[in-house]
Parts: structure tokens; sequence; C-alpha cells
């Protein structure tokens, strides 16, 4: 099997990526927590996450500024991760959890949640990977059914969405208050996040990375092929599904509390593999710190380039990540992906 993957680099500068990425990740967070309609300067962060409470500039950062900045570092990392599984488990550079139907199957699933059992702290996130999960299937057996090409399996997951997305339309239709803000659900946004939203998803989000990380040598195994896999004695088949079922728990609870925001899961996955390589653990965690980096960053320009007005983070991502997609597709000769 040609690898359509970019050769890797030195080891050496692996950790001075992987360094300038944490710092990236540290100074996108603090900028969030200090930029917005009302500017907050960052000796006034740690009293107001210490516990004080008489300023203003206390009560905006911890009732606005650090539930929404948790919440982009949480949803960025999760779905990049999500996208850089589900790019190398199907061998597809065009595979991400917007593109083959994963988010509109967990929106589908937190619009379920929100209609049959809106008052379960824990329901939204399991729902979303049910409907997340559900999608992931589905497309690959509409692929195997059709014949497995890279390109019909872009087309039954653009197919699944459609009609995930459809049925998500419906429960709204018939429960309004299924989905709270459901516009800007459907656009992804993060400016009315609580932190009791985020908590639930992220112990699904925390034991998916963890169960992921541990399988990145298993992983890279899977990347050499499935007779070269199974000849090392690798269970490929079970480990493929088992990984697209962590991806779509990742990219099941972000969806949760940030709506359906596409392309982190396609973009930070491509720039990590050409900061960082091919091997699976700096690769996700590369895929991490980006993801929580670039979707923070892309957050904070949404709040700030028309302030006092603030753009949906998912108008931006969509401008940045449309002619991205259109990119590669030109880059794949007319979507032929490399075999």
């Amino acid at each position: 099997m040609k690898s359509w993957r970019i050769s890797s680099i030195r080891p050496d500068n692996v950790s001075a990526v992987l360094a300038a990425l944490c710092v990236l990740t540290a100074l996108a967070a603090v900028l969030s927590m200090c930029l917005g309609a009302v500017s907050v300067a960052p000796g006034e962060i740690i009293p107001a996450l210490a516990g004080e409470q008489g300023s203003a500039a206390a009560r905006i950062v911890r009732y606005a500024r650090l539930p929404r900045t948790c919440a982009c570092l949480l949803a960025g990392a999760a779905l990049a991760v999500s996208g850089a599984v589900i790019q190398s488990v199907l061998g597809n550079p065009l595979a991400a959890p917007n593109i083959i139907g994963v988010s509109s199957g967990a929106g589908l699933g937190a619009a379920l949640c929100g209609a049959l059992a809106p008052t379960v702290v824990m329901a939204a996130p399991i729902a979303a990977f049910g409907g997340a999960l559900a999608a992931v299937l589905l497309v690959l057996l509409i692929a195997e059914k059709t014949g497995a090409s890279k390109l019909t399996l872009v087309l039954a997951g653009v197919a699944v969405s459609g009609m995930f997305s459809a049925a998500t339309d419906a429960v709204v239709t018939f429960v309004p208050d299924a989905l709270t803000g459901y516009s800007d659900f459907r656009i992804g946004g993060l400016d009315n996040v609580a932190m009791h939203r985020i908590i639930p998803a992220f112990w699904v989000i925390l034991i998916a990375m963890v169960l992921i990380f541990s399988l990145s040598g298993e992983l890279d195994i899977l990347l050499l092929g499935t007779d070269a896999a199974q000849s090392l004695g690798l269970r490929a088949k079970p480990l493929r599904l088992a990984l697209l079922a962590l991806a779509a728990a990742l990219a099941g609870a972000a969806v949760s509390f940030s709506g359906l925001l596409g392309f982190v899961g396609l973009i930070v996955p491509h720039i990590m593999r050409r900061l960082l390589g091919e091997d699976s653990l700096p690769l996700l965690a590369g895929c991490a710190l980006g993801g929580a980096a670039a979707l923070t960053l892309c957050d904070l320009l949404a709040r700030l380039l028309f302030a006092p007005y603030e753009l949906p983070v998912g108008i931006v991502l969509s401008l940045a990540g449309g002619p991205f997609f259109i990119w590669l597709l030109l880059r794949q000769r007319g979507g032929r992906v490399h075999d």
C-alpha cells in the first residue's frame, strides 16, 4: 500500500515543535482570558481564578472567559485528535469528523438527548458519542458495499451527514427546546457555554484521549497495512473499530457543548504531519496542542474581528477550512487519493 502520508522530520525537531506548541497554546489561553468586549489585564486573571469576587474583572473571568477558554481548548484538542485518528485509520487525507458525518451524527444524538432526557447530566456527551459512532459505522458499511475507495468513503460521509442533519432538524421541529440556540449549534459557537456543560464532556474526552494515546504503538503498526499488521500478530479489524469508536467519542463529546464545528479535524492533522511526521505518539500530542491553540485563536478572532459584535467561531473555521478542503481535492488530482 503506497501511503499518502508525509515523511517524518528529524526526531530532534519533535521536542522543539511540541515545546513551541505548548507555548502557543498557553499564550492563546491567556489572550482568550484577557481580550474581548471588555479587556482584562493579565495581572487580574490569577486573583479572579483564586476566588476574588469583588471586581467586575473577576466576574468576567470566572463566569464568561474561563468557561469559554476551557471549551475552546477542550473541543479543539478533541476534534483535532479525532481527525488525526480517522485519517490514519481510514488512510484518507480527506476524512475528518465533519466531512464523513461524525459531527452530524453527534448532533443528532445531542438533539435526541435534549428532547428525551434534558436533565440527565452525563446524557449529552454519551448520546452524542452514540450518534457519532452510528454515523461512522453507517459510512463504513456503505463504503464497503459500494467498493471502499477513498473518494467513495467521503461521498458516503456527505450523504450520511445530510441524513443525520435532516433528522436533527426534524427533532428540533417537534421539540424546539431540544437544542438551546439551535442556529448557533448548527454553525458552531462557544459564546454561551457554561462549565456545567463542559465537565461531563471533559471526562469522556479524557478517557478517550488516554486510550488513544495508549494505542499509539498499535496505530503505528496498523499504518503498515492490514497484511503486515496481521503478520505481526495485530488484529487489524477490531483495532480499527476500536480506534474509530474512540475518535467518535472525542468528536461526540466536543459537539455536545460546542456545536457542529467544522474543519479543525481536517486542517490541524495535516499541519501537524508536516511539522512532526507520521509517528503516532508525537503526532497525536501535536494535534491535541495544535487543535486547542487553533480553535482558541479562531474564537478570539471571531470575538474581536467586528467588536463589539461577535461572529460564531464556526463561520471563521468554515471560511478557512473550505478553501483548504478544495486545495486538498485539487492536490489529489481530481479526487484520486494516492493508494
